[in-house]
């Protein structure tokens, strides 16, 4: 079920999935922890790549290294620990996963995957993580705060950038397999090599489980949900000069997971129902440098497919969804300096295709939307202490007013004290998507009259560094408006009248005690209205969570202690005709713990219990989720 209106069919999961920008293998220097409030470069931010002390907005990272420490399978297990994103997840693992940034909708956080845009057009533009495995993850960038002057539609609430692993070096071959509760095992295997001229990466990994009930088994439903999650990738590149680049990146993603039914009145409901379905993604890029790698060009071209089959009991295809996009686009940065100050300009030119198809008994429609970005940046590095970004892009649409976005942001440095301080201000748009526009099941129709809805937001924050830099502390204060909300009826979609508000702060910090230990925590409150002022649903008022990680036995063995608390919210129930009120999700705190040991050089034997506590809770009304499991495994490097 989503927030904004009822899901066009079943409990449906799915994921989508990678392409390629491509920078250089500097740009993605890993950290040990499994989260870094200050990267030491971020390319998402200004769309080149910046270092951390000159980015004005509020960024987190995650690196391939934190999340093998943790032993992260699914990638939005590990964004849970993220300040300001919720998570929420209808049943077991391949069950429909939604991600909230600083209380923004599902589908207002823009999700990139190599510099692929992987929101689902045929699923409401938003990006559901069920599929996403983690295995070839190098990188995760969770940018916060408006940011449609740079991304255009669906970045109202932030972006999530994903950057998988590249090959480097001599070749490389690592493989892993591992067993545990409710029938689960999974395996991943992947081949590396590059030097100067090219490198290579393949990737596959799966994984397989009888699981637990989708709707919750303490409500009377007691048959278990499987899931099965196969996925190949690959990406390649060419330089035939230092300063010229042409790379191709592609991923293949089969799923199939049972699901349940949803009724009026009761919710989630055991009937054998299940989703199967198979995404493509893949891109060409090609970059240039000229004057001395001063002035780069990059060109690119990217399609995406994603298909998914609700079945019945008898596994017969009930519904057949189809989002496909296809997008060109052209950037080109110009670096510059004069005297105490640095310049880069930044223009950029996209075009993007959106088709969603439905074919089912009660929903059968084909349709397209196009638009075409234009995107200017200016980005001022003033006496290596003061850094100033303007941003601003034109949309033009095929179905609604054309539409100008801008952002601003400020980084201040002391770096006597180890402080920076910073805050943004910006503006955003999202479009109404396919289905609100033209969707329909037996209980809801679309509306045709829906205006886009428009955003402004600002934050202020501060990250200052302790302890001769072995301990820092970072906080952020955010306020976001939101102006024609779209949300659902129960049977449409219409624009809210007024200003819904979102507001709240981020804490985090990071502690360093001794060379093998990290502790990292962060708390995140957040209020959100609508224009009537009621709490938007699905946004948690308190999230909090603490990771710590400590390497011994001369750092052959690694342990981690994961905490994730989610306080209390609440969700939209539906009586037996489909009208609704809003219902109190309980407060849950979950605990993870994992650990490894290197038997030998390439041979590590790993293991993990996720829910150790055994809580039993709900993330969405009347759906289920798994209790403690175990999990052992073993990994191979050659």
């Amino acid at each position: 079920m989503s927030s904004r209106l009822r899901r066009p069919h079943r409990t449906a999961s799915f994921a989508a999935v990678l392409g390629g920008l491509f920078l250089p293998a500097s740009a993605f220097a890993e950290s040990p922890a499994i989260v870094t409030t200050l990267p030491p470069v971020s390319v998402t931010a200004n769309r080149v790549p910046t270092a951390a002390e000159e980015t004005g907005s509020a960024l987190t990272v995650l690196t391939h290294e934190g999340l093998e420490r943790r032993q992260t399978r699914v990638l939005s297990d590990a964004l849970r620990e993220v300040p300001g994103v919720a998570v929420n997840r209808t049943g077991p693992m391949g069950s429909l996963t939604q991600l909230r940034v600083r209380g923004s909708e599902g589908n207002q956080t823009l999700v990139l995957i190599d510099g692929i845009e992987v929101n689902d057009p045929a699923s409401g533009s938003e990006y559901d993580f069920a599929n996403l495995l983690a295995g070839d993850v190098e990188r995760v960038e969770v940018l916060r705060g408006p940011q449609s002057a740079l991304y255009g539609s669906d970045a109202v609430g932030g972006v999530v950038n994903i950057v998988t692993r590249r090959g480097a070096g001599a070749p490389k071959l690592r493989a892993a397999i591992e067993g545990g509760s409710f029938g689960t095992a999974g395996g991943r295997a992947s081949f590396g090599t590059g030097t100067n001229l090219y490198d290579l990466f393949l990737s596959g990994q799966g994984v397989t489980s009888d699981g637990v009930s989708v709707a919750d088994k303490r409500l009377g439903n007691p048959e278990t949900d499987g899931h099965r999650n196969g996925t190949l990738a690959g990406n390649a590149a060419v330089r035939p000069t230092e300063h010229s680049e042409i790379a191709v990146t592609g991923r293949y993603t089969r799923f199939r997971t049972d699901t349940d039914g949803f009724t009026g009145g009761r919710g989630a409901i055991d009937d054998g129902t299940s989703t199967a379905g198979a995404q493509y993604f893949g891109r060409l890029q090609g970059r240039i440098a000229l004057l001395d790698g001063k002035w780069e060009h990059i060109a690119g071209l990217t399609h995406g497919r994603q298909q998914r089959d609700y079945r019945d009991a008898a596994r017969t295809v009930t519904g057949r969804y189809d989002g496909r996009k296809t997008k060109a686009d052209y950037q080109t940065n110009l670096t510059l300096k004069s005297g105490p100050a640095d310049h880069v300009l930044t223009a950029a030119a996209e075009h993007e295709e959106d088709k969603a198809i439905s074919r089912s008994g009660y929903s059968s429609f084909d349709r397209s939307i196009g638009s075409t970005g234009l995107v200017g940046q200016y980005k001022l590095g003033l006496f290596d202490r003061l850094t100033l970004t303007g941003s601003v892009r034109h949309d033009g649409n095929d179905l609604f007013r054309d539409a100008t976005t801008w952002r601003t942001t400020a980084a201040y440095r002391v770096e006597e004290s180890g402080t920076k301080l910073r805050a943004s201000y910006g503006t955003g748009v999202k479009n109404p998507t396919l289905f609100e526009l033209y969707g329909y099941t037996a209980t809801y129709a679309g509306n045709p009259d829906l205006k886009p809805e428009r955003a402004r937001g600002w934050d202020a924050g501060f990250d200052q560094s302790l302890w001769g830099r072995r301990a820092s502390v970072d906080g952020t204060w955010f306020d976001q408006r939101i102006r024609d909300l779209i949300t659902g009826t129960g049977r449409t979609s219409v624009n809210m009248p007024g200003e819904s508000r979102i507001r709240g702060f981020e804490l985090g910090l990071s502690v360093e005690p001794l060379e093998s230990l990290v502790v990292r925590g962060s708390y995140t409150w957040t209020d959100g209205e609508d224009s009537a002022g009621a709490e938007l649903v699905r946004r948690p008022r308190q999230l909090a969570s603490l990771n710590v990680n400590y390497r011994f036995l001369e750092n052959r063995a690694n342990a981690n202690l994961g905490v994730v608390h989610n306080g209390r919210s609440t969700d939209w129930a539906y009586d037996p005709f489909y009208n609704r009120q809003a219902v109190t999700l309980a407060p849950y705190t979950l605990v993870n713990l994992a650990g490894s040991y290197a038997v030998s050089e390439g041979v590590e034997l790993f293991g993990r219990v996720e829910n150790l506590l055994d809580r039993r809770y709900q993330e969405v009304w009347t759906y289920g989720s798994p209790g403690r499991a175990g999990h052992l495994g073993l990994r191979l490097s050659l």
